[in-house]
């Protein structure tokens, strides 16, 4: 697909195709909740690695959130770390698709990127269900060129080297909550005291 703006692929995303854009860890695939099963398809990836959901800002994912007595403390914990590069796994309320987590819809991964490109584009399209671009098991891919290479029928943004624009590194840190505490499930690029 070619590559296009930002107003083209906002566009794009909200009739149905997945696109990607640099976020501040490593470029996302993303799509509407409810069109997450055609990034499964394009990554080859399983159902039983669900996806997270990315918005503009906090409020805008807290509606995916089952209420629960925990809900201070991820509240305070969004406070410090967001927008930044930790993923909070919480308990997911009704109003999650399935397709974003298809093994275990009793939960959802949620972030807010520290990246303006990627905030611009989820506050036109409201949260997306978004991954790392690459194929399931191989390394993130780096570049928009590198992504319009490995998946032709994504909409990538043109002219845009995430080199120049994001701070390519480490995964999110993703935390899990418990009922009563976080697991960290993955170390990523945020320390987070648990």
């Amino acid at each position: 697909m070619t590559q296009v703006s930002i107003t083209e692929l906002v566009a794009g995303v909200r009739s149905g195709y997945v696109v990607s854009f640099p976020t501040d860890t490593v470029p996302a695939l993303a799509a509407l909740p409810e069109k997450a099963d055609l990034i499964f398809t394009f990554k080859q990836r399983s159902q039983d690695k669900p996806l997270i959901l990315m918005g503009a800002q906090a409020s805008d994912l807290w509606g995916f959130v089952a209420e629960s007595d925990g809900k201070t403390q991820w509240q305070q914990i969004a406070d410090l770390y967001w927008p930044g590069a930790l993923t909070l796994v919480l308990p997911a309320s009704t109003r999650v698709p399935k397709q974003v987590n298809p093994t275990d819809p009793s939960t959802i991964g949620l972030r807010v990127p520290a990246n303006a490109i990627a905030r611009s584009i989820l506050a036109q399209t409201g949260p997306l269900a978004t991954t790392s671009a690459n194929l399931s098991g191989q390394p993130p891919l780096q570049t928009m060129a590198e992504i319009a290479a490995q998946f032709p029928d994504v909409m990538t943004l043109s002219q845009l080297d995430i080199a120049e624009n994001s701070h390519i590194g480490a995964p999110s840190t993703v935390a899990k909550w418990t009922g009563k505490s976080w697991e960290i499930l993955r170390q990523g690029a945020v320390e987070l005291e648990v």
